[in-house]
């Protein structure tokens, strides 16, 4: 017996010395092994399509938020809650994180996924250019994220604000925004995906091309069409519905796998 207590002696004091980091892993929030992805943008990205009752009590496993805190927590509704830049509560609802998430963790059952949404519905995209607030607290937050694993893709969509007036400058401003936030999140080499504005809109088409010419534009880039994702409303409510938000979601995840069997690896935690 005396023997077996010898030999388990040196095991257990290096538990204590490294404060059983075995078990500490399996915490939500001290986790080092996720795929992040930021989701940022304006109210289509916030969220507009109506959740349903029974969408505030999914269990969504394997798939967490990045809170308030900084601190990975389980996935609920909506995931624009713990934006720090959001509108009231009450008006985020369905957004396109949910069946993104829900994709990237099905190709990839092995990595929780961990989503930083930080959008705000109404905005320009000249409120996101580099060293304004909402720029600083997409890259604030992001590296939070970072404590606890790498950067996969940074998902974006935008664009009725400025499909009015700043149609022919707006892929000038984008470019300039992705190469910051790459050049500030150490991520050179992280997919970019914007979403087309939706097509009902009578603006949308001309917006809508320049979008289609990302590709062109931005290294490791991609765009989603909106087809077929119909209204919250009628014709003139420029929010996607629940179903559209779905749609979108996944339209998202099927690029974001596409690039990155492509794009060499995102930026690392710190230690």
């Amino acid at each position: 017996m005396k023997k077996w207590l010898i030999l388990l002696l040196p095991a257990a004091l290096c538990c204590i010395l490294q404060g059983c980091s075995v078990s500490r892993k399996t915490h939500p929030g001290q986790r080092s092994d996720y795929d992040v992805y930021l989701l940022i943008g304006q109210s289509n990205m916030a969220g507009r399509g109506t959740l349903l009752p029974s969408d505030y009590n999914e269990k969504m496993d394997g798939i967490f938020l990045l809170d308030t805190a900084g601190t990975p927590v389980p996935a609920t509704h909506p995931f624009n809650q713990y934006s720090s830049i959001r509108k009231t509560l009450k008006i985020q609802q369905m957004n396109p994180g949910y069946s993104f998430s829900k994709r990237m963790h099905a190709l990839h059952p092995d990595r929780p996924v961990l989503i930083v949404c930080n959008p705000r519905g109404g905005t320009s995209i000249l409120e996101w250019m580099p060293g304004t607030k909402y720029y600083q607290e997409a890259v604030r937050r992001t590296r939070q994220a970072l404590r606890y694993g790498q950067l996969k893709g940074i998902v974006w969509h935008q664009g009725c604000s400025d499909a009015t007036q700043r149609t022919y400058v707006y892929m000038d401003h984008l470019e300039e925004m992705v190469a910051a936030l790459r050049k500030d999140l150490d991520a050179g080499g992280v997919p970019f995906i914007a979403g087309e504005i939706p097509q009902w809109l009578p603006y949308s088409p001309a917006f809508n091309r320049q979008i289609r010419t990302i590709e062109k534009r931005i290294p490791l880039s991609a765009w989603v069409s909106s087809a077929g994702c119909p209204p919250v409303a009628g014709p003139d409510d420029p929010h996607f519905s629940r179903e559209g938000q779905i749609i979108l979601g996944e339209r998202y995840a099927h690029k974001q796998d596409s690039l990155s069997r492509v794009a060499p690896s995102g930026r690392k935690r710190k230690k």
